[in-house]
């Protein structure tokens, strides 16, 4: 079933792909303009139906989630993307329905605008209940927020984007935590190391292709400029989130996240069993389970699998939500953390067997 949804994810994908990349040739190359016929208008039809029904349906069925708030930004999208794509020459008789787009898309910015007014108003009780908080700051941040904007996705992105930037400027002065109860999850590999070189050849390439496009194509070089450094301020944070972000053990849940990228909470209460076989830990791991393990060029393998009662709500890169049936995590001491957590499952559930 899930090798099923993987495949029409990918399907989708192509076609969503094929159906941009058509429309684009067609209208930006001698081969498609040479096929258009002389009157055209039923062609450009054909195209702003693609760019703004057909092209959001596949972006839905490809990231699997159907919303019809969703549905109507992406068809906004596609029509205000069908003004770049199709000459304005072929759309002089189009000009309201493109407009139409454009004013969607206006309100719905404007909507935006005023959950962010919403959320700088609520900046300082949020800022409070997080020092009041002895949670890891991914964690009391996402839960403070939560308490005040649960249903609003944009929110949320901010929210995620904002932890970015705080990581990347704003904790070089930070240690991390040296608790009993804290381990760390990257020391056993050259992760870091991995990221830092990332950094450098990201450095480099934006060297290369600015000075590559700044004469041919200046509004691409600038794009691909904002992007690499977007991304250099991505790693950068993200580095430091996973050094000053150490797994913790409490009493009750273990709080675990891998960066920027993921991030969960567990309660043992909602552990089913612990798996520490070898043989089981080396297979490949299905697609319901959240892997926090650090890794580099080699292959390695969690130190443990926890199975859940139920599937627990994890929160991804910009914010995004996802529930796991299993938990693989790899720590720099294994031993150390295998031991406090059959402990405190054993609290946890006294009167089941582990």
């Amino acid at each position: 079933m899930v090798l099923h949804k993987k495949t029409v994810s990918l399907v989708a994908l192509f076609l969503l792909l094929l159906v941009i990349s058509s429309n684009y040739v067609l209208y930006h190359s001698s081969f498609g303009l040479q096929s258009l016929p002389g009157n055209f208008n039923g062609v450009v039809v054909g195209s702003i139906l693609d760019l703004s029904l057909v092209a959001p349906l596949l972006f839905l069925a490809w990231q699997r989630k159907f919303s019809l708030k969703y549905f109507i930004v992406l068809m906004a999208t596609g029509l205000i993307a069908a003004r770049f794509i199709i000459p304005s020459e072929y759309l002089a008789s189009f000009q309201s329905v493109m407009w139409l787009g454009v004013g969607i898309e206006g309100v719905l910015i404007l909507f935006e605008l005023s959950l962010l007014f919403m959320l700088v108003k609520n900046v300082p009780p949020i800022l409070r209940r997080i020092k009041s908080s002895s949670l890891p700051l991914l964690f009391s941040f996402s839960r403070a927020v939560n308490e005040k904007f649960s249903k609003q996705p944009f929110i949320h992105v901010l929210c995620s984007e904002m932890l970015m930037f705080y990581y990347a400027f704003g904790t070089w002065k930070k240690q991390p935590s040296t608790e009993e109860n804290t381990f760390t999850l990257y020391k056993r590999s050259s992760f870091i190391t991995f990221q830092i070189m990332i950094i450098h050849a990201i450095v480099i390439e934006t060297l290369g292709l600015h000075w590559l496009l700044h004469n041919t194509s200046m509004t691409l070089s600038i794009v691909l400029l904002i992007l690499n450094i977007y991304s250099i301020v991505f790693f950068i944070g993200d580095i430091q989130a996973l050094r000053l972000n150490p797994l913790r053990v409490e009493d009750d849940r273990i709080y675990v996240s891998f960066g920027l990228a993921k991030r969960i909470e567990i309660s043992f209460k909602d552990i089913e069993e612990i798996i520490e076989d070898t043989h089981t830990l080396e297979q490949k791991i299905p697609n319901t389970t959240i892997e926090f393990i650090a890794r580099d060029f080699e292959t390695v393998h969690p130190d443990l699998l926890l199975t859940l009662k139920s599937p627990v709500e994890a929160t991804l890169f910009m914010g995004i939500k996802k529930k796991y049936q299993q938990v693989a995590i790899r720590v720099d001491d294994p031993h150390a953390f295998k031991k406090i957590v059959k402990e405190r499952l054993e609290k946890a559930q006294p009167d089941e067997l582990i």
